[in-house]
């Protein structure tokens, strides 16, 4: 079994999602052993923003690519590959300005191709990235899970479960911790929360 584990905080040490990263893929490893991890670091190795030179591979240009198409186009097929490899994803997501880091944006942008994690077809789009678990690690400053007003102002968890569901993958699980910047009663809860939700989402 192959784990792809993916942090995208860029506040290193004092990073709340990468803790919960950490925490989820021991629990995971200590149950199934025999697991292979492989570590991405999303701000010490991030993928450029998505441009035409990332582009033009995808729209079927073959023939007279630049140096730069080609150097573009060999980061999205090692992040690709290395996506399709595995069959469980760990992936820290905090919450920036209601959304996902663009760090993490980048990557997906990277991943999204047309004919390995997706498909058009005459009945509409087919994932085809399935069969994977997904596990979020999602941080917050403040409570957005418990109101439909918060949960309005949400892109960040319901976009990755729509992205991830797009490439197929149904087996979405998340571990929250959020009201972090509530204070230290609030953060204690929080975290034992999500240290229950750990347990839970590594034992399924």
């Amino acid at each position: 079994m192959k784990l792809l584990h993916i942090d995208s905080s860029i506040t290193g040490n004092n990073s709340a999602s990468r803790k919960l990263t950490q925490q989820i893929v021991e629990a995971w490893v200590a149950k199934h052993p025999d697991t292979q991890v492989e570590y991405l670091d999303l701000v010490v190795d991030t993928p450029n923003h998505f441009t035409m030179a990332a582009m033009a591979p995808r729209t079927g240009q073959t023939e007279g690519l630049s140096a730069e198409q080609v150097a573009e186009n060999a980061v999205s097929e090692k992040l690709v590959s290395q996506f399709l490899a595995a069959d469980v994803v760990v992936i820290g997501a905090p919450f920036y300005n209601f959304t996902i880091p663009t760090q993490l944006k980048a990557w997906i942008d990277r991943i999204a191709q047309p004919g390995r994690t997706f498909r058009y077809t005459a009945n509409g789009p087919e994932g085809l990235a399935k069969g994977k678990t997904v596990i979020v690690a999602s941080s917050r400053g403040g409570v957005y899970s418990t109101s439909e007003a918060m949960q309005a102002l949400e892109h960040q968890e319901s976009y990755l479960k729509v992205v991830m569901g797009f490439f197929g993958i149904t087996d979405v699980r998340f571990v929250r911790a959020e009201g972090l910047g509530m204070g230290p009663e609030a953060v204690a809860a929080a975290f034992e929360k999500a240290a229950n939700d750990v347990k839970a989402v590594t034992a399924a």
